[in-house]
């Protein structure tokens, strides 16, 4: 099995334009990136990495914002996976899935929309829509 270090590293070295093309590049990754290999090979590549340390280390540039972050991408999977059910999309086809989950992000966005431009209280819900 391949580590995910080493994952990333290679999806960079067979894609450089995805580094280049993105000048100042933030990666945001848990302490599964932890690595001196990973860390030198994308400061090399003008590539910032922001992770959680461990207890017994001195905290990460760019470790408080961590928490806010990691919150907010835990809210929107649970969004994802809960509320627009994407787990059972009933795609057949990698197009398929592609389209029916593009098809419940623009609806979650037009809820969003539609919730923010008439002062709802609640902006992220689908409820009163799921009939």
């Amino acid at each position: 099995m391949i580590d995910e270090r080493q994952v990333l590293m290679a999806i960079c070295d067979h894609e450089p334009h995805l580094l280049t093309e993105r000048p100042g590049l933030l990666i945001i990754a848990d302490k599964g990136y932890v690595s001196r290999e990973l860390d030198h090979y994308l400061t090399q590549r003008g590539v910032r990495l922001i992770r959680s340390s461990y207890r017994n280390r001195k905290p990460h540039p760019g470790e408080p914002l961590l928490k806010s972050i990691r919150q907010l991408i835990e809210s929107v999977n649970d969004t994802l996976t809960g509320q627009l059910n994407l787990e059972q999309h009933g795609g057949r086809t990698i197009e398929g899935v592609g389209i029916r989950i593009a098809q419940r992000l623009l609806a979650l966005t037009a809820a969003i929309w539609h919730h923010r431009a008439t002062g709802q209280p609640v902006t992220r819900s689908l409820t009163a829509y799921d009939h």
